[in-house]
């Protein structure tokens, strides 16, 4: 009996031992284990997301991990895109790519996001694979509602460009631009309130009116068909088409074509209410809305739009979601870059704010928005906002004025190109 109790007394023992030492191991590396940081996710690489990932991970630090998902490898800015149009910058320009902010630190993601699984608290890519998060700031940017103008299509696009997605349709009506002749009709559709500005619509009519113009095509008439009845910047625009490019640009209200019934794109017309405008060139510029990953996440109002909490950008649908940029309700703030990183801003300190249990700063929104009517006169309006009867309000605002001195035109001009250089350092590194 002795002997076969000793190898069962010998046995327990070891295997009470190994759990005490299993047991002890396990309380060490309990204590000396670092928790993984709190997943902030960036959906949308533009102004917006792209700032809003380079500060959250510059002020955060290894405190978070960050991580950004844009489907492009590249970025082809909209601002300054009437720029190139007009001849005045190469479509490499307005180029950038994400090395920047991989050598930040932040995890750069090129794939195209397919859901948000708001349950899960995850991205789903095509490719099947899921990012999950703790916070989300989504960017998603705007979609064109092509079928919002009867006639138009995506396929019309071709015939008919928009270029309000910077790429391939900025150089399809750069070129389209460059083969008028010289006593050439281009008929200009523009949407109501609201849609992504810049580019601006009455600034890519006064630069190209200008390259038209200064090629020794001055006999050319641009005739833009506007869905309002006024526009910002409106007198300062009319002004500059009159004094730069007098009587080439012509600026009609719904009031006045009659409202737009359709476009054709087989025969390049338009049909108003008012009468049948046919162009060498039609370029429709169609209603927006937010992106549609946003919209199928159930984050936009009936508009298509997506409502915002304005102390943080947090939207009132969903908790973990912060929604920036142009695909943002957010009140009185512009559809514009320098709106986007100002709010990119402001949502990066928010979440850090949940995430680390930091002190939460009273937000401040900021916006300037400059356009050029010729090479040498530049013209611009901004504002401070902040919180106002639950929403973002203008707090202080100021426009340029008809009849300022060349030197203050040129002024605005430099100011534009300083701010361009700042931005994109801001957010590509």
């Amino acid at each position: 009996m002795t002997a076969t109790r000793q190898p069962f007394t010998a046995t327990r023992r070891r295997v009470l031992g190994l759990a005490m030492l299993a047991t002890g191991v396990m309380a060490v590396s309990a204590r000396g284990a670092t928790p993984a940081p709190p997943r902030i996710v960036v959906l949308g690489g533009g102004a917006g997301g792209a700032v809003a990932a380079r500060t959250a991970k510059r002020l955060g630090g290894e405190a978070v991990s960050v991580t950004l998902v844009e489907a492009a490898p590249s970025y082809v800015t909209c601002f300054f895109s009437n720029w190139v149009i007009a001849g005045l910058r190469a479509m490499e320009d307005i180029t950038h790519g994400y090395a920047g902010l991989a050598a930040d630190g932040i995890a750069v993601v090129h794939g195209r996001a397919e859901a948000i699984d708001r349950d899960a608290r995850a991205i789903r890519l095509a490719t099947g694979e899921t990012i999950p998060y703790d916070r989300l700031i989504l960017a998603p940017g705007i979609a064109l509602r092509h079928e919002a103008v009867p006639g138009y299509s995506e396929a019309a696009a071709l015939t008919m460009p928009h270029a309000w997605k910077a790429g391939p349709q900025t150089t399809l009506l750069r070129s389209r631009l460059e083969a008028l002749g010289p006593t050439a009709s281009i008929v200009m559709l523009v949407p109501p309130n609201p849609y992504r500005c810049p580019p601006g619509p009455y600034e890519r009519a006064a630069l190209m009116a200008h390259r038209l113009k200064a090629t020794g095509r001055a006999g050319a008439r641009l005739t833009i068909l506007d869905a309002k009845e006024t526009f910002s910047k409106q007198a300062l625009f009319q002004e500059g088409w009159e004094r730069h490019t007098p009587g080439m640009v012509q600026w009609l209200p719904p009031s006045v074509h009659g409202g737009i019934l359709s476009v054709d794109p087989a025969t390049n017309s338009v049909e108003t209410g008012l009468d049948v405008f046919s162009g060498d060139l039609i370029t429709v510029i169609p209603p927006q809305q937010a992106a549609p990953i946003a919209v199928d996440a159930g984050l936009a109002d009936p508009d298509g739009w997506c409502p915002v909490v304005p102390a943080a950008m947090r939207s009132p649908m969903d908790s973990f979601v912060h929604v920036i940029g142009d695909a943002a309700k957010a009140g009185e703030m512009p559809k514009s870059a320098f709106a986007a990183a100002s709010q990119g801003r402001v949502a990066a300190v928010a979440v850090l704010a949940d995430l680390l249990g930091w002190p939460r700063p009273e937000p401040r929104y900021f916006n300037t928005c400059w356009s050029l009517i010729a090479p040498d006169d530049g013209v611009k309006v901004g504002a401070l906002y902040g919180e106002k009867a639950g929403g973002i309000a203008t707090v202080k605002g100021f426009v340029s004025q008809p009849g300022e001195p060349a030197a203050e035109r040129r002024r605005a001009v430099d100011e534009a190109e300083n701010w361009y250089a700042a931005i994109t350092a801001e957010m590509f590194g």
